[in-house]
């Protein structure tokens, strides 16, 4: 029995499957503050000490929870999660995806690579389609509360996180089989068989990581936003992504058509390797 072809759908999260950044649906609030002022911290952390913008935010998030008597448990992270809000159509698009993948003989697994907080993406509500969720998070000590970062993802975390999926590694840690050579017919899912979904600048490197070996990347904005659609559109004049669409998941819109061209593409392909084999 041969196997189907497995293609994998990536994407980032902020601004990709969400609106807004993720801290900005309930904890900014707890805390007290608009994202206005949050964020305007936590770029001068990392322009002050010349530090990671991503630990910088980790490390603001730490500190104003401790001020404001807030503890930071996975369970409370979770909860913020349930309040985070996603773009139109996002609920049914992975059982469509997934489905029209099988009508068409190739298996569907959906990944985040996100430099948003692992935790909080666990306690939305699309959570459960994902194969795996590679994203920040944080170390806890005996009480279950946050004492310290564990995984800071930026740029280029994010392009180790595409070979991992490629090879089938699911753990963050792991920094020794996804270095090792593995001939591309090895791999679990081969990077021409991965659509890379992102928005922004530190999606880029990853964008330019699967296209170049033959995959495809598609930049989406918020409808609502001119200067997003400005970013995609110079992301396809660049030669960053191979497509553009607007952050509309539903059956109807120009991602979905562009995920179900790529995926009877995929499937062609594989047939005419059989046939090549043979």
């Amino acid at each position: 029995m041969k196997r189907k072809p497995i293609v994998a759908l990536i994407y980032d999260f902020d601004g990709t499957l969400s609106p807004g950044n993720m801290q900005e649906f309930g904890f900014i609030q707890a805390i007290g503050q608009t994202p206005q002022e949050f964020w305007t911290k936590s770029d001068g952390i990392a322009r002050g000490q010349d530090a990671s913008n991503i630990l910088s935010y980790m490390k603001l998030r730490f500190d104003e929870a401790k001020k404001n008597g807030i503890k930071l448990r996975r369970s409370e992270f979770k909860k913020f999660g349930q309040h985070v809000q996603l773009f139109e159509g996002l609920r049914s698009w992975f059982s469509q995806v997934n489905e029209y993948g099988a009508q068409h003989g190739v298996k569907v697994e959906h990944y985040i690579n996100s430099s948003g907080l692992k935790e909080i993406i666990e306690g939305t509500a699309i959570a459960r389609e994902f194969k795996h969720i590679f994203a920040c998070t944080y170390i806890y000590n005996e009480n279950g509360e946050a004492e310290w970062p564990g995984i800071a993802v930026d740029y280029t975390a994010k392009t180790q996180f595409m070979f991992k999926i490629s090879k089938g590694i699911f753990s963050s840690r792991d920094s020794k089989r996804v270095n090792e050579s593995t001939a591309d017919d090895k791999k679990r899912i081969p990077f021409s068989r991965m659509i890379y979904f992102g928005d922004g600048e530190t999606d880029v490197p990853s964008m330019k990581i699967v296209t170049m070996f033959g995959g495809n990347s598609v930049a989406v904005y918020n409808p609502q936003n001119p200067d997003k659609k400005a970013v995609a559109e110079k992301l396809l004049r660049q030669g960053r992504v191979n497509f553009i669409a607007p952050a509309v998941y539903t059956r109807e819109g120009r991602a979905f058509r562009v995920v179900s061209t790529i995926i009877d593409k995929i499937k062609a392909e594989a047939e005419l390797e059989l046939l090549a084999k043979k």
